[in-house]
């Protein structure tokens, strides 16, 4: 163990110095200027996606129209993120109402599979592949929801770019290449992965045209038949045929009784800031928690990459995740105290277990009375933003590749707990805990920036890293995702398990020597970790000069435009 720290050591102490080219304006970190439009902004993982929305803004269409239609070309040309297998969350700011609006589109486990079925098959947690973690994809009745109450262009409209370049092919990215090359290894033994992403015997390789008729078609069937032709027609009957001859239980009552929540946002006010995420079952209020902590440090005094913040990102974060571990659940099962949360009366209390000399080696959770992903977002000529997440989990998903339909199913039921009686047990029909999670923030009022970090426990992580980058430390858009993020790793999960040690911290290239020692003196425990970082995408609305600001970053295949 000493030899792996010494390692992780030097080749940190050997990346802190390579940063970016010489900038003449901006932090050397950057990877470029932030992209200024002003009618539209789209910022996706995949620059054939952004283009696309752009195509449907263009064409007068909304925000939400053009996510979606993003969202399904990242479906074909992201398949290790994204896909309609999986689930979608998404908070939109609607300029004709001037109100967010929050959307949990996030499915169910089978109304047939029960804890006892895991217990008296001696399972001590749920499988990550196979048919036992597949729950509802609830990626398409999002899609309808949002179009239903913001959408202008017809489905047909929006889906034609997708449907077009699954039918003639896209040219698939260096990134995606090696992480479908990655995932085949293990998933190609499942029976319709091949057929669907190996066609000619192999995953498809940087440059060459990857076709998916299956995926086509099934696309074709949603635009003309709208949500039930996927949830109660042909396309339902294949997935559950599917899965049954896999040794699944999902059934087509699971798919037909599937719906989708309007809900309310939450927020904490962070130096002048209100920053929106999501209520549970997703992760999303850990953010706000850690911003609360962090609220009362001069975190701007202390400067960027220095070992005072870091050890206090840290602490603050591991405070925040073990009440992730405890609380985070389906609210429809449980009560549970998010006011209490994410209030500023309850960060003053977790805050003063920090030491702010000392690692912690262990946080309890607080004590309350209780009653690899995409990111997207765009922004339109009409004022509406969007920000947007979909997922299938573990990059493509359980490996479920249901016949003829060119698409996985995800394995999110996989976050569930074994363990009665904790809030995220596992139990039918209920939505498991998540990690995708949307971010928004207004100021007075208004719409300032939307914007996401990919990257299962990362997210919250880095969305606390994107504000403070910003509010705290002043680099814009651009600057604020490209700069060297932190990631501790070893905090309690919502599927069991205690944090030990203190955990770990991985640190991107660009953080000095000087702070690694010091934190390594504090008590931390660095380690190496290559692309476990997230991938980034914001807009900013300049409400001064009515312009839209859009980024992107290097970590991913990503593209910020407008026009």
């Amino acid at each position: 163990m000493k030899c792996f720290h010494l390692f992780s050591l030097a080749l940190l102490c050997l990346s802190s110095s390579l940063y970016g080219q010489d900038r003449i304006t901006g932090k050397n970190f950057a990877t470029r200027s932030e992209v200024i439009a002003a009618k539209g902004m789209v910022c996706t993982s995949q620059p054939l996606a952004t283009q696309i929305g752009l195509d449907i803004l263009k064409q007068g269409g909304t925000a939400i129209d053009a996510a979606i239609a993003a969202n399904a070309a990242l479906g074909l040309m992201e398949p290790t993120g994204c896909g309609i297998g999986g689930d979608l969350f998404a908070i939109i700011w609607d300029a004709k109402t001037q109100k967010l609006y929050g959307l949990n589109a996030s499915g169910r486990s089978p109304f047939e599979l029960t804890l006892d079925y895991f217990k008296d098959n001696g399972y001590e947690k749920i499988p990550a592949f196979g048919p036992l973690p597949v729950s509802v994809p609830g990626c398409v009745d999002g899609w309808f929801e949002m179009h239903d109450k913001f959408g202008k262009l017809p489905m047909q409209t929006i889906l034609a770019p997708a449907i077009s370049y699954a039918e003639e092919g896209f040219p698939v990215s260096e990134l995606i290449a090696y992480y479908m090359g990655r995932s085949a290894r293990f998933l190609q033994k499942y029976p319709g992965f091949k057929e669907t992403y190996m066609p000619n015997g192999q995953a498809p390789a940087k440059g060459e045209l990857f076709r998916n008729p299956y995926l086509a078609n099934t696309y074709r069937q949603i635009a003309e038949g709208g949500r039930a032709a996927f949830y109660q027609g042909d396309i339902a009957k294949t997935i559950v045929k599917y899965i049954r001859e896999q040794g699944g239980l999902l059934s087509e009552r699971d798919l037909a009784e599937h719906s989708s929540t309007w809900v309310e946002p939450v927020s904490t006010n962070y130096r002048g800031y209100d920053v929106w995420e999501l209520p549970p079952n997703g992760q999303g209020i850990a953010a706000l928690q850690i911003l609360n902590v962090l609220e009362a440090y001069d975190l701007q005094g202390m400067g960027f990459g220095s070992a005072e913040y870091i050890h206090t990102f840290v602490e603050a974060k591991k405070l925040a995740y073990e009440d992730r571990a405890k609380y985070y659940a389906d609210m429809d099962f449980n009560q549970i105290p998010v006011d209490k949360l994410i209030s500023k009366s309850y960060a003053e209390e977790r805050r003063q277990l920090i030491n702010d000399q000392r690692a912690g080696r262990s946080y309890p959770a607080g004590d309350l009375e209780h009653g690899e992903t995409i990111y997207l977002t765009v922004a339109d000529q009409y004022g509406n933003m969007v920000s947007l997440i979909q997922s299938n989990f573990r990059g493509m998903g359980s490996g479920m590749t249901p016949d003829g339909l060119g698409f996985i199913l995800q394995d999110r039921g996989e976050l569930f707990s074994l363990e009665e009686g904790h809030f995220n047990v596992y139990a039918p029909h209920k939505r498991p805990f998540h990690t995708i999670i949307p971010a928004f923030v207004t100021k007075d009022g208004q719409p300032f920036m939307s914007f996401g970090v990919m990257g299962g426990a990362m997210q919250p992580q880095g969305h606390v890293q994107i504000l403070v980058n910003m509010i705290d430390f002043g680099m814009n858009l651009q600057e604020a995702g490209d700069a060297p993020r932190i990631q501790h790793f070893g905090s309690s999960e919502p599927t069991g398990g205690q944090m030990t040690n203190g955990g770990q911290v991985a640190l991107e290239k660009g953080i000095e020597y000087e702070s690694i020692r010091q934190l390594m003196r504090m008590g931390h425990r660095i380690r190496f970790d290559l692309g476990g970082y997230g991938g980034y995408q914001a807009i900013m609305w300049d409400a001064k000069n009515k312009v839209y600001y859009g980024a992107s970053e290097s970590r991913k295949d990503g593209q910020a435009a407008g026009y």
